[in-house]
């Protein structure tokens, strides 16, 4: 599961702290990095992200006031180099108060706590809101939409604002202007694995792994760090002679 974020902080340092730090983290996605809650207002309605990190003491409008603007499936963390606002924190149902300077440790520890949070609540969502399984998808390509089913699709590439659907039963890969994080929502798990943030693989279509890589052909596809160990615990319970 991969969850989104935005981030407000007027301190530019600040900013590009928390932006550095969501590139390490495998299962989140950025959305937008504003410099001020006004800003963010419009850019949030344009491009809605699951966590919202917002710094509290802010000119126009500050962090306290603009997270009562948020929506209820939206959760708040507030970032602050005073302690004293905890508590109000809390009280407008933050998730989480990390308290300047940030370190990478404590923003991974709220980072899986939000995904934890998001986690539970798709479990315990009613039958009618979960979706549907399917066996296809429908993606936009040369001005056409055209229907790929899951079991045709080999991986998929991520470019910077592009996906490369590679598939067997065409010669080129289909491209398509869309983020891999909502073609990964929408490919089942049970089929399909990401291996690194610019790649997700159809598992049935792996037939070697080598040095650490998966392999399609001629093509090596590399396995970030983050994902070594899901992989291998995938190929441990499929293998035989352990």
């Amino acid at each position: 599961m991969t969850i989104t974020c935005a981030i407000i902080d007027d301190e530019p340092l600040a900013l590009e702290l928390l932006q550095s730090y969501v590139a390490q983290t495998p299962f989140m996605e950025l959305k937008g990095a504003y410099s001020s809650a006004i800003e963010a207002l419009d850019g949030l309605r344009k491009e809605p992200a699951d966590i919202v990190f917002t710094d509290i003491q802010m000119p126009e409008l500050d962090g306290l006031s603009f997270s009562k603007t948020l929506n209820e499936n939206t959760r708040i963390v507030f970032t602050s180099a005073f302690e004293q606002y905890a508590i109000e924190g809390y009280r407008v149902n933050a998730l989480d108060y990390l308290l300047k300077p940030i370190s990478y440790n404590d923003f991974l520890i709220t980072a899986k706590k939000a995904l934890k949070w998001y986690k539970q609540k798709e479990k315990e969502s009613p039958p009618e809101m979960q979706k549907p399984q399917e066996n296809s998808l429908f993606v936009k390509s040369d001005y056409k939409l055209l229907r790929i089913n899951f079991d045709d699709i080999r991986y998929i590439e991520g470019l910077k604002d592009y996906v490369k659907i590679y598939t067997d039963s065409q010669s080129r890969p289909i491209l398509s202007l869309i983020s891999m994080h909502t073609i990964e929502e929408a490919l089942p798990s049970s089929m399909f694995m990401r291996i690194h943030r610019s790649y997700i693989v159809n598992m049935s279509k792996v037939e070697v792994v080598e040095r650490g890589q998966i392999v399609f052909g001629d093509k090596y596809l590399p396995v970030s760090d983050s994902y070594k160990e899901k992989l291998q615990e995938y190929i441990n319970s499929r293998l035989l002679g352990k």
